[in-house]
């Protein structure tokens, strides 16, 4: 399902409000890498996170971090850098599901199969 937003404007506010949003969606770092780049994301270091990013390829979460961090700079592509984390974000979330649910199965598994 998609939506058309119209003539939506693009402003600090609107831009404020999606990363809320997404970190609502990204939850906490469980990584040491995760949290630098949370970190450099708080304190704007688009550089190192985009080094963890080149580190950490298979990590969603910094991948959207290292979107994120030029979110709030409103150039034209500023769109594209929101729908860029988002995804990113709803990947990682995709990503943690897969591995607590192949945790639980295998759990269950050794319980069996140690019975």
């Amino acid at each position: 399902m998609s939506t058309t937003p119209g003539k939506l404007e693009i402003t600090a506010a609107y831009v404020q409000n999606a990363v809320d949003v997404i970190f609502k969606t990204l939850g906490e770092p469980e990584t040491v890498q995760q949290k630098q780049a949370l970190q450099a994301f708080r304190d704007g270091d688009s550089i190192l996170i985009k080094r963890l990013s080149i580190a950490n390829l298979q990590d969603n979460y910094i991948k959207c971090l290292g979107y994120l961090v030029s979110a709030p700079k409103l150039t034209p592509q500023t769109d594209t850098i929101l729908a860029e984390s988002a995804r990113a974000a709803a990947d990682h979330v995709r990503d943690m599901t897969l591995i607590n649910l192949s945790n639980a199965i295998l759990k269950d598994e050794m319980i069996i199969g140690n019975g």
